[in-house]
């Protein structure tokens, strides 16, 4: 793909979805910490949904250990990997208070540091966080990078070196966003919204849906 065509993607993009922002629910960095931890395979909506409660009942690193273990897991049971995902935040937390203060760090060699925490979910949190120009490839910025050819690759980290240096200067920090965004509700997996497409013409996928 040309870069002229590129860059009126995200022009397009944006125009359609001004100031893009994660669905995940949060009031500060350390309970968005938590949510992108729970959103591995599960939902915006289903973490969303635990988080309401558990966010009410502890906020902060230790009122969660304070919580414990059982009624940590009985607030996330419906999402899933719950037993898993409840051990890994607990010695997340207990690592932010030895040796973050209680805050999150805003480096990736130290975010990768916690438990539960890999590449995709650093990159989140430095670009919702910190507004650091990181784009986490998931399922729908690897479906619409390779669809409509803006970075494609066989695999995430591929798609994600590409997707940093192909994007114009001037989406760097919102082009995480905006595929997922699009990805999410238009560029979908079964079915995607092709007709009504903002970037139908420059998109490259062979196999666009068309209206009856």
């Amino acid at each position: 793909m040309n870069p002229c065509n590129r860059a009126e993607i995200f022009r397009r993009l944006e125009k359609a979805t001004p100031n893009p922002k994660t669905e995940l629910s949060y009031r500060t960095h350390f309970q968005l910490l938590i949510a992108v931890i729970l959103s591995a395979q599960a939902t915006d909506v289903s973490v969303n949904r635990a988080t309401r409660g558990l966010f009410r009942a502890a906020a902060t690193p230790q009122a969660l250990l304070d919580l414990g273990l059982t009624a940590l897991r009985a607030h996330i049971r419906t999402i899933g990997l719950y037993n898993t995902k409840a051990a890994n935040i607990l010695k997340t937390c207990q690592i932010l208070i030895d040796s973050h203060k209680g805050r999150v760090p805003r480096t990736r060699a130290a975010l990768e540091a916690l438990p539960g925490v890999g590449r995709k979910t650093a990159n989140v949190i430095l670009n919702t966080a910190f507004g650091e120009p990181t784009i986490a490839v998931d399922t729908h910025i690897y479906r619409v990078a390779n669809r409509t050819r803006i970075a494609p690759g066989v695999n995430v980290l591929q798609v994600e070196k590409r997707l940093l240096k192909t994007t114009p200067a001037a989406y760097q920090k919102s082009a995480h966003h905006l595929l997922i965004l699009h990805g999410r509700y238009t560029c979908k997996a079964r079915t995607p919204e092709c007709p009504s497409c903002v970037i139908w013409d420059l998109c490259e996928y062979q196999a666009k849906t068309v209206t009856e």
